[in-house]
């Protein structure tokens, strides 16, 4: 039998102590927060639990303090975001974790509210996942459930410890990650497409070698198209291009071959003689890059037959730009790409999944972000999914059979 997540649906916890595992780790400007997803992701699941009764207690780690205090990685100043968020009450309990008395705040908490713990890596525990550490984390609650996929790709003790201690299960907000991403490379609707972009191939062959053997057709843009071209001995200028990776590209494309998989790259390309606002530019074929040039952008050719091919498949998994979009003109071809998978999402014809911050930066510039069919902002742990990587956090809240409480 295939193990099944272990999510909130019937599950009772009136009267419990339920320890939630969020993502709080959120872009900060002083005590304001730049970028609130997260938090909004999370809200979801704490409100639907004090609802059915049950004392919250919310861990979270923020920045980097290596196990040690650091005044400036307090989740104090998130306390009243949370409390906004949710609509109720906030109690925040202060501790460096080496003493016990955050476990006697929690045993004392009353149904319905909202406790937030301190930075869980202000102790070296969590990030070694130390099981001494788990069982504090543990002792605070009845039930543990994780709504932070983002971090379940470490085996830390606030992921995947405490999981193995107390009846484990999935927020919403970690459902419906998962719920997107089975959907692509689970069991996807086909033909499914894959578009992959960024400036470096070496940094995402694992996934290039992973997608070719699941997906129909592989789109590939910016610097990691120049790898390809290169190794088919298309010359690309002085555009990034990873030479010294040839034969692992050539070994790319003969994977997609064996595997059914065409791999699309760049007929037309916009290239420029540096990178550069408004900078000259012009639009060759690929085989016709000037020595001096960069490649910069996707052509409007590769843009038109790009489009056309969405019209093919009913299912497309988007991470990467495709070329320079920060920079105009250079983020016309991801730009236009975007907007005909958000127009063929809207009208019922695609499911889109789309993640990567840089990914996210390109949508949102493109003015459809909320147009797709999800928009992960997992980092990371969704990179790794596409590696085809069972996620520790993820994998420990899967079973084939019920759990008691």
């Amino acid at each position: 039998m295939t193990a099944v997540l272990r999510t909130l649906d019937g599950l009772d916890v009136a009267g419990k102590r339920v320890v939630v595992r969020a993502d709080l780790n959120l872009p900060m400007n002083g005590d304001s927060i730049a970028d609130d997803t997260r938090l909004r992701s999370v809200t979801p699941t704490l409100v639907e639990l004090v609802e059915k009764g049950a004392t919250v207690v919310v861990l979270s780690h923020f920045g980097r303090p290596n196990g040690k205090v650091v005044s400036d990685f307090s989740l104090a100043p998130l306390r009243r975001h949370l409390e906004q968020s949710a609509g109720r009450p906030v109690r925040f309990v202060p501790t460096d974790w080496a003493h016990g008395y955050p476990v006697d705040t929690a045993s004392f908490a009353r149904s319905g509210e909202i406790i937030l713990m301190e930075n869980t890596r202000f102790h070296p525990g969590e990030e070694a996942n130390d099981p001494a550490f788990s069982r504090r984390l543990a002792n605070l609650g009845d039930v543990f459930v994780n709504d932070a996929f983002s971090v379940s790709h470490r085996a830390h003790a606030s992921t995947e410890g405490i999981a193995q201690l107390l009846p484990s299960f999935a927020g919403r907000a970690m459902q419906a990650e998962i719920a997107a991403l089975d959907a692509v490379l689970g069991k996807p609707v086909r033909p499914i497409g894959a578009l992959i972009g960024g400036a470096k191939i070496s940094t995402k062959l694992a996934i290039l070698e992973n997608l070719v053997k699941r997906v129909d057709v592989l789109f590939v843009g910016g610097g990691m198209a120049n790898t390809l071209l290169h190794a088919q001995g298309i010359s690309v200028g002085r555009s990034i291009c990873e030479a010294n990776l040839a034969t692992v590209a050539e070994r790319i494309l003969q994977q997609a071959s064996e595997h059914g998989c065409e791999i699309v790259l760049p007929g037309d390309v916009v290239v420029a003689e540096k990178l550069a606002p408004s900078t000259i530019h012009s639009v060759v074929d690929v085989s016709r890059v000037p020595a001096d040039a960069m490649i910069l952008d996707i052509g409007p050719a590769t843009v038109v037959e790009s489009i056309s091919r969405f019209a093919d498949i009913r299912t497309l998994l988007w991470n990467g730009p495709l070329g320079a979009f920060e920079t105009e003109p250079f983020e016309r071809g991801t730009f236009a790409l975007a907007q005909a998978a958000a127009k063929r999402t809207k009208a019922g014809g695609l499911l889109s999944v789309a993640g990567g911050g840089d990914t996210l930066a390109a949508l949102s510039g493109a003015g459809v972000i909320n147009d797709f069919s999800y928009a992960s902002t997992a980092g990371g742990a969704f990179l790794e999914w596409l590696e085809g990587r069972e996620l520790p956090g993820v994998a420990i809240l899967r079973t084939d059979t019920a759990m008691e409480i």
